[in-house]
């Protein structure tokens, strides 16, 4: 692994396996992972795909440095991210996070706080396709 903390933006299905390998480090005793994926309802639509757009250069640079921050706040040794892009069907992941730490705490508190923190404060924004043939943008703020 390059570095022990990595954010990237795919637009690709997420390759989970290969993360999980990246994520492994002797010194830890937990790693905590989440796996965002697309569901088929958002606030009382019916949705059927999702389609994801960001700002690379910026998101990038954010990214990271939740990563980094989160990290350095809960003594984690490994922290990795990735956000998808383009269109997305349900059930597919659209954003995976991993994190390892000595201690399960630690690992627990960093993950939430990253996927929170990615959420709000990516520039990556996210197009709902509905049943109904209705569309909407949502940005990081949700708004």
């Amino acid at each position: 692994m390059e570095s022990h903390i990595r954010f990237s933006l795919t637009g690709h299905p997420i390759e989970i396996p290969a993360l999980l390998d990246d994520l492994r480090d002797p010194a830890a005793g937990a790693e905590v992972t989440f796996d965002g994926r697309v569901r088929n309802h958002n606030d009382g639509h019916m949705v059927e795909r999702l389609e994801y757009q960001a700002y690379p250069a910026l998101a990038l640079k954010v990214g990271r440095r939740i990563l980094e921050e989160e990290a350095v706040k809960h003594g984690i040794l490994r922290a990795i991210g990735v956000h998808r892009t383009g269109t997305l069907e349900i059930g597919e992941s659209a954003v995976w996070i991993g994190v390892a730490s000595a201690h399960r705490a630690a690992a627990l508190d960093a993950a939430r706080a990253i996927m929170e923190r990615l959420k709000y404060e990516l520039p990556v924004w996210k197009r709902e396709h509905y049943a109904d043939g209705g569309t909407e943008w949502v940005g990081p703020d949700n708004m």
